[in-house]
């Protein structure tokens, strides 16, 4: 082992690396991880894998060959080996150094131990510990990936062996042959099988089943850089002493309890994910030799599979020219009509799978998942990602992370809204408005109304007292942090999935130019400084152009909204007179209250006929841009469609909250629209009711409708489908291709819409929360049902998706936090201004009762009601009418000197409301900002793992490819030195 270890040194020193492996053992110790130890077996099994990759790899795959077996080390004799394998297994002989490379499990309830602590152990006693403890249950689990399954699940060639990786669609009487022709010719050239069947239910469609051969895929793997398992990781920890062991002990038992947790998964049922508990490298042909492969038609999961397919899909020309490429191109121009991976099989059961266990992934995501019985289950995100991919994974990720989240922001919203509740009636302000039986309040429209007691507002201003309490302020500061927490924890959240997901080093390849791009700018070219090939530019100035342009189309839309508005604002001052003397007494007492939800419904109608105007509207304009790559145009048009959305949705709760009722004028000199219609009012209660009213009603509407769309069209889409298949033909009897064909194909805009949704309501439960506490929990209840809504809509209703790579989610993460920063502005300025917060803490501590003194067991807030209402002289209005009404507003009376001007204590409010404002934001940024850098982004230990494992790495190649070279001299009789050949 020393002249062994003295080799690697002698060869690092060659290369120029300063490392000795004694910096492993004197490096601070980490936290054991929670990986398992399915490739601890294949570990083993490696130094045997050495010495057949050669032949492996070099061996041509014969299509007809049955599937490669899989050979597992156990206690019991292996079920199928050659008896030059079982010569070889039953002896166990191979060197210590094939040891040293691998993680010994020296027990359940060990630790880890370093490789440079093995020399301490004897090698047949640790193997033997790791053989007893290895359950055969666990393998034939294990087994259910292999090409039997595949097999059970009819996604083969007509032979019964090759697996089908992609399936392109055309039909018959499509005339563009020749593009097909030569586009499948160039595909076999690549190295892709390819077979041609018709459907059963229509002739006219034909299906292409498209199957990758090992050495393509060798190929392509090593080309793009896929990284493959070829260690089991290793975890050390130093020695313990006993305080830490008795936090440990604290910790197993926490442990157990979450096991028990009814919302954990019971993983039993799930298969070993092996990738995430080893070390993983680059494929590289050369170095075949370094990974495990104990199985060549499982080594690459099918969701790397299917991305390689449509690598060569998607750079495969079909006709003689530059741009004339790609399978997404034959789609556009009516080639091909669809173009997808095939599901795994159908995802129900005759079978339960408590006792038969799940038929396939598909299967095991809508028993485990995507059921609405599973909905207070966490998710399985490491399947959704082995089947879905990590960029639908990603998202899944947030969904639930951000479901979770508002937990805790519903609870404080409810616990605010019972406060409320329960000090309602003990409310001063409430109190007095009640008791107000003599004071009369002004009329509230011209010809109509009469005048109105006081007291007739008393629910309105307990239902405002609900929103509008003590806790308002706190509830408001408590969200924006909220938001910032959030935020960071995802961050956090997101760079431990990319480590457990083997993210950390994956850069996303040099995307293609789209096509339309090509067509617009052949003519002039430039040299593309990462791939350095000529491509396509677009001129500064004509880019400037366009987007001058797209942007003046924004601020179209933006005031297309605005106009909306408008319109919905001049329908209630037309209609509030009508409903002050309807015929129906209801109505005619709570006109005010018929006039907001009337307009409310209006207005969600308008926000969704103008919904479908945008999407179309932005996508021309995104177009006009000609946007390079794709990732570039989805960037450009989901900006443009959560800024059209945003606006429509929350311009009305904008004009509401910080316009209505606050350019009416007064009683005898009201400010009217076009000299025709007067302003319409707050209520005597307050405009908050107004806000709830609008904030509540869009949302609900909203999410019901969002929901049919999201699972009721797909559904009843997919039943049409079904329909028009031929009575005699039952889906059992069509194969699984067809039945992929007949599901609806995902949005074309990917998960845009899922994101814009839910970022959507973001922003409705963090921009406004002052007004509407209850937000958090509609979102709660909402995202409860939406996370198994999204998931039975993958899982049985849509085709499956490509499964894409991400390492983030995208542009959506700066949307949202620029919603966390405009939260805090819109909630201070709802405090300051469209509640009666600061009013009453003005009349509190300068104008009431406490101003100068406080009794005990006196209330401050007596007479805020009277102190807050004017006085104005009924015999102005020429009604015929004497006395004095009453108005919302801090005017000079009647018999003042300067009647109907403001007083001073207007001017000390509105100087109250400018100074919270900015007293609250430089409060709550600096808090932001605070928690922000304390919590960092990456965990300290996760970014000392990530660092160690890439050392590591190092070490186990060089001494594996030390190995292998070891291996080659036995064999063809040469000297074996222990140094670096």
């Amino acid at each position: 082992m020393v002249h062994h270890s003295g080799s690697i040194q002698s060869f690092k020193q060659q290369k120029g690396m300063n490392i000795s492996k004694s910096e492993i053992t004197t490096e601070a110790s980490l936290k054991p991880s929670r990986r398992s130890l399915p490739c601890l077996a294949q570990s083993y099994a490696h130094s045997k894998s050495l010495s057949q990759s050669a032949s492996l790899f070099q061996s041509t795959e014969s299509e007809s060959q049955a599937p490669t077996s899989v050979t597992f080390l156990s206690a019991d004799k292996p079920e199928h080996v050659t008896s030059e394998e079982s010569r070889k297994d039953s002896t166990l002989k191979c060197s210590f150094a094939d040891l040293s490379d691998f993680c010994l499990a020296l027990g359940k309830d060990k630790d880890y131990l370093d490789e440079s602590e093995h020399a301490n152990y004897d090698r047949s006693r640790l193997l033997n510990d790791f053989v007893t403890k290895d359950k055969p249950e666990s393998k034939t689990k294990l087994s259910k990936n292999d090409m039997s399954y595949i097999a059970s699940s009819g996604l083969l060639f007509k032979d019964g062996k090759k697996r089908i990786d992609y399936i392109l669609v055309y039909r018959k009487t499509n005339i563009q042959y020749d593009k097909r022709n030569t586009f499948e010719k160039n595909l076999r050239a690549e190295g892709l099988m390819l077979e041609k069947e018709p459907a059963i239910a229509n002739p006219d469609i034909m299906f292409i089943k498209i199957h990758i051969p090992w050495d393509t895929l060798c190929k392509y793997a090593e080309r793009l850089n896929i990284r493959v398992p070829f260690r089991k990781k290793c975890y050390y920890t130093d020695q313990k002493n006993k305080s830490k062991s008795r936090v440990q002990n604290y910790f197993k038992r926490i442990k157990k309890w979450m096991s028990q947790n009814p919302m954990v998964l019971d993983k039993s049922a799930f298969p070993e994910l092996e990738e995430s508990d080893c070390y993983t490298g680059p494929f590289s042909r050369a170095r075949i030799h370094h990974f495990i492969i104990n199985n060549k038609d499982t080594f690459f999961s099918n969701a790397t599979r299917s991305r390689i397919v449509y690598h060569m899909l998607e750079r495969t020309k079909y006709e003689n020219g530059i741009s004339k490429v790609g399978i997404r191109k034959l789609i556009t121009n009516g080639s091909y009509i669809a173009a997808f991976p095939p599901h795994e099989g159908a995802y129900k059961s005759s079978l339960p799978i408590k006792t038969h266990g799940p038929q396939n992934n598909r299967h095991l995501l809508y028993e485990r998942w995507a059921r609405w019985g599973m909905w207070y289950k966490h998710q399985p995100l490491d399947l959704i990602r082995m089947y879905f991919g990590e960029k639908i994974g990603l998202y899944f990720a947030w969904l639930g992370w951000y479901t979770g989240m508002l937990i805790p922001a519903a609870v404080v919203g409810l616990c605010v809204f019972f406060y409320g509740l329960v000090t309602m009636n003990e409310s001063q302000v409430s109190q007095e408005i009640c008791k107000a039986t003599e004071v009369f309040m002004c009329p509230l429209c011209d010809k109509n109304c009469s005048l109105q007691r006081l007291n007739d507002s008393c629910i309105y201003a307990k239902v405002t007292y609900l929103f509008d309490n003590g806790g308002t302020v706190f509830f408001a500061i408590f969200m924006a942090i909220w938001a910032t927490v959030f935020l960071e924890f995802w961050k956090r959240r997101r760079s431990i999935l990319t480590y457990t997901w083997d993210l950390i080093e994956w850069e996303e390849e040099e995307e293609t130019l789209r096509p339309q791009f090509e067509a617009k700018y052949y003519r002039m070219e430039v040299i593309n400084p990462i791939t350095g090939k000529p491509e396509p530019h677009q001129p500064s100035s004509d880019k400037v152009t366009r987007l001058l342009v797209s942007v003046s189309g924004i601020f179209f839309m933006i005031s297309l909204v605005i106009t909306a508005v408008f319109a919905v604002v001049v329908y209630r001052l037309v209609v509030m007179e009508q409903f002050a003397s309807f015929k129906w007494n209801f109505v005619k007492q709570h006109w005010q209250f018929a006039t907001s939800g009337a307009a409310v419904c209006i207005n969600f109608i308008i926000i969704m006929l103008l919904n479908l105007a945008y999407e179309k509207i932005a996508y021309l304009l995104t177009n006009l841009e000609y946007p390079r790559t794709e990732s570039e145009w989805e960037n450009s048009f989901a900006l443009k469609m959560f800024l059209f959305q945003f606006v429509n949705l929350n311009s009305s709760i904008f004009y509401i909250a910080f316009f209505l009722g606050r350019f009416v004028g007064h009683p005898g000199k009201y400010n009217k629209l076009f000299e025709r219609w007067r302003l319409e009012e707050c209520h005597p209660s307050g405009c908050l009711i107004d806000l709830c009213l609008q904030m509540g009603v869009i949302m609900f509407l909203k999410q019901i409708w969002n929901n049919f769309m999201e699972l009721g069209y797909p559904l009843i889409q997919n039943w049409w489908s079904r329909h028009k298949i031929k009575r005699g033909i039952q889906d059992a009897s069509i194969p699984q291709w067809e039945n992929d064909w007949n599901l609806q194909p995902m949005n074309i805009h990917g998960l845009m819409d899922e994101y814009l949704e839910m970022v959507l309501q973001f922003g409705f439960t963090t921009i406004f929360v002052a007004a509407f506490p209850l937000a958090p929990l509609l979102a709660l209840l909402n995202n409860i049902i939406e996370i198994r809504l999204d998931a039975y809509k993958f899982v049985t209703q849509w085709r499956r998706p490509l499964p894409a790579r991400a390492t983030d989610i995208g542009i959506w993460l700066g949307i949202l936090e620029g919603i966390g920063i405009l939260a805090v502005i819109t909630n201070a300025f709802v405090i300051a201004i469209t509640s009666d917060y600061i009013p009453r803490f003005v009349y509190e501590y300068k104008y009431g009762p406490c101003a100068n003194h406080v009794k005990q067991n006196e209330n401050c807030l007596k007479g805020y009601v009277n102190n807050s209402l004017s006085f104005f002289d009924l015999s102005e209005l020429g009604m015929g009418k004497s006395g004095y009404c009453r108005y919302r507003d801090y005017r000079g009376p009647p018999w003042s000197s300067k009647p109907y001007e403001f007083t001073l204590q207007y001017w000390h409010i509105l100087a109250a409301r400018l100074a919270f404002i900015i007293v609250f934001e430089h409060l709550v940024f600096g808090i932001k900002s605070f928690i922000a850098y304390l919590i960092p982004d990456i965990p300290k230990g996760l970014r000392e793992r990530i660092r160690r494992e890439k050392y590591l790495v190092q070490e186990m190649m060089y001494e594996a490819e030390l190995e292998h070279l070891q291996q080659q001299r036995r064999k063809s009789g040469q000297p074996i030195h222990h140094e670096w050949p």
